[in-house]
C-alpha cells in the first residue's frame, strides 16, 4: 500500500496535468459546437469499431453452432424430397408432419473424419456407427451429389467406399429422359467418373444433367450427381460410355448425409423370392 501511495506522491505533477488537461478538453468541447460534433463522432466511430470486432470475434465462436443449425435444416429438407412421390420438386412444405408416419426414407448426418482419394480403391470414415442407425449398403451423400455407399460399421464409425474406388457401382440416369446405365471410376481422376452401357439412341449433349436412376435400395431417384464433360461409343458401338464431372469436390469434405431406406429388406426378399 505505501509503494502505491509513493508512486502517486512520485508522479503527482504529472497527474495534476493530465486532470488539468482533461478538463480544458472537456470545456473546450462544451463550449464550441463543432469541437463537441467531432468528439462524438470520434467517439462513435471508436465504439463501433470495439462493437464490430466484439460481433465478429462472437460469430466466429458461433459458428458451430450456426453449422450446426443448417445441417439440421437440410437433413430434414432431404427427408421431405425424398419422401415425395416426385424427387426434387420445385417447392415443398414447411411443415415436417407432411411426411407419411413410416417414411420410406430416413435421413442421418455424419462428419468425415478421413478421406482418402488418390488410390484407385478409395474409403472414408465417418463419425457415426452401429450405435447411431448406419449400416452396411446405405447411401451417403452431400447437399451437392453422391459420396459412395457404406461399407463396414463398428459402434461408434462406418467406413464409405467412395464413389472413386473401381469397385463401386451405382445405378445413373440422364436427367432429361429415362435412359439408365451404370457409374464406375477408372481410376484416372479425382473429379471425372464414367457412366456406362448407355443405348447409343439416348440423345446426349455435353452439359446435361446425370442423376441416381432410384434403380436400387441404396440411392433415392433423382440425386445430382454430375454433368457430361464428353462421350464415346464404346468398341461394339452400341453403347455410350460417358466422362462425367462430378457436382461434389471429393477431396474437400466435410458433413455428409446418410441414407436409409427402410424398405430395402421386403424389396430384397421378394426380388429374392422371385429369382428362386
Amino acid at each position: 500500500m505505501q509503494n502505491i501511495i509513493n508512486f502517486f506522491l512520485k508522479n503527482r505533477f504529472f497527474f495534476l496535468f493530465f486532470v488539468l488537461l482533461s478538463f480544458s478538453l472537456f470545456l473546450t468541447i462544451q463550449s464550441h459546437s463543432y469541437h463537441k460534433s467531432k468528439f462524438i463522432n470520434s467517439a462513435n466511430w471508436i465504439t463501433g469499431g470495439i462493437y464490430e470486432t466484439a460481433s465478429n470475434i462472437s460469430g466466429y465462436f458461433g459458428l458451430k453452432g450456426y453449422n450446426r443449425q443448417l445441417v439440421e435444416e437440410n437433413k430434414r429438407l432431404r427427408l421431405l424430397l425424398f419422401n415425395k412421390a416426385h424427387p426434387y420438386p420445385d417447392s415443398i412444405p414447411n411443415d415436417s408432419t407432411l411426411l407419411p408416419e413410416n417414411p420410406r426414407y430416413i435421413v442421418r448426418d455424419a462428419s468425415v473424419i478421413k478421406n482418402s482419394y488418390h488410390s484407385p480403391k478409395n474409403y472414408l470414415t465417418i463419425d457415426q456407427g452401429e450405435g447411431d442407425g448406419i449400416a452396411q449398403d446405405m447411401g451417403v451423400i452431400t447437399s451437392d451429389g453422391i459420396v459412395g455407399i457404406i461399407n463396414n460399421t463398428s459402434r461408434h464409425y462406418a467406413t464409405v467406399q467412395s464413389v472413386l474406388n473401381t469397385l463401386t457401382r451405382i445405378n445413373a440416369q440422364l436427367k432429361s429422359t429415362n435412359h439408365f446405365g451404370t457409374l464406375q471410376w477408372d481410376g484416372t481422376s479425382e473429379n471425372t467418373v464414367q457412366l456406362i452401357d448407355i443405348s447409343r439412341i439416348a440423345p446426349l449433349k455435353v452439359g446435361d444433367t446425370i442423376i441416381t436412376g432410384g434403380m436400387s435400395t441404396i440411392f433415392p431417384k433423382g440425386i445430382p450427381i454430375g454433368t457430361i464433360k464428353d462421350f464415346a461409343l464404346d468398341v461394339s458401338e452400341n453403347y455410350y460410355i460417358i466422362n462425367v464431372q462430378l457436382f461434389n469436390d471429393m477431396t474437400n469434405l466435410g458433413h455428409v448425409y446418410v441414407i436409409e431406406n427402410t424398405n430395402k429388406e421386403e424389396i430384397l426378399e421378394l426380388e429374392q423370392s422371385v429369382n428362386e
